[in-house]
């Protein structure tokens, strides 16, 4: 299995199950999709800005739902197999991703895997344990929560930077390497928390001195 990431912007999430594993996946992608959720009752959960529809769709209900809404994702969560099967055919038949939430272990071809994410925009981190063990892929997004919290804004410095020293008469490797030495810095790290203009400084500082380092 191969970890891509996907833009689903303006596109239709269609998630089949309103209880408690359907109401995370709708939050997940109700952050950038259009989600509708078909379910006969939802749990006591927070759905965030999917739309639901009370309904106990049938196989043929199912592929209708999939026919209707043109789907780039289904995500089959409802607590019957049979269901789910069936969800997952009329996805594949459409050309639709698929998500089958019940699918632990080894995973079908093409079954897509929604990871644990830890997003700090324009960063994106993801761990996935292919179903095996969820404790574990929590505490990993824990821990990298907790290890690069300043992820985006490093991120976006370094992007600055990279800019920047486009316009020296620094060699490439001598660019990539500067740049380097900034993501590798404590001291940079620690200046993220005071706002760009600090953190900027400090990394040409970093910069400076690994420049004198090497001449």
């Amino acid at each position: 299995m191969i970890p891509l990431l996907h833009d689903l912007t303006d596109e239709t999430v269609l998630v089949f199950g309103g209880g408690p594993v359907g109401a995370r996946k709708a939050r997940r992608f109700a952050a950038e999709a259009d989600v509708v959720v078909v379910s006969p009752e939802f749990a006591d959960r927070e759905f965030g800005a999917a739309e639901l529809v009370r309904e106990a769709p049938d196989t043929d209900g199912i592929r209708a739902w999939v026919e209707r809404t043109d789907p780039a994702l289904v995500v089959a969560a409802t607590d019957d197999a049979d269901l789910n099967a069936t969800a997952e055919a009329a996805a594949r038949e459409v050309g639709a991703l698929v998500n089958r939430a019940d699918d632990h272990g080894e995973q079908d071809m093409g079954n897509v895997v929604v990871p644990a994410t830890v997003r700090d925009d324009p960063v994106v981190m993801a761990v996935a344990t292919g179903g095996h063990s969820p404790a574990l892929s929590k505490y990993l997004r824990e821990s990298f929560e907790a290890q690069f919290a300043d992820a985006g804004s490093m991120a976006e410095l370094t992007s600055d930077l990279r800019e920047e020293l486009q316009s020296t008469d620094m060699s490439p490797t001598e660019r990539r390497d500067a740049v380097r030495t900034v993501v590798r810095s404590e001291r940079v790290w620690k200046a993220l928390d005071s706002g760009r203009p600090k953190s900027k400084r400090v990394a040409a500082d970093v910069i400076g001195h690994q420049m004198g380092d090497t001449s």
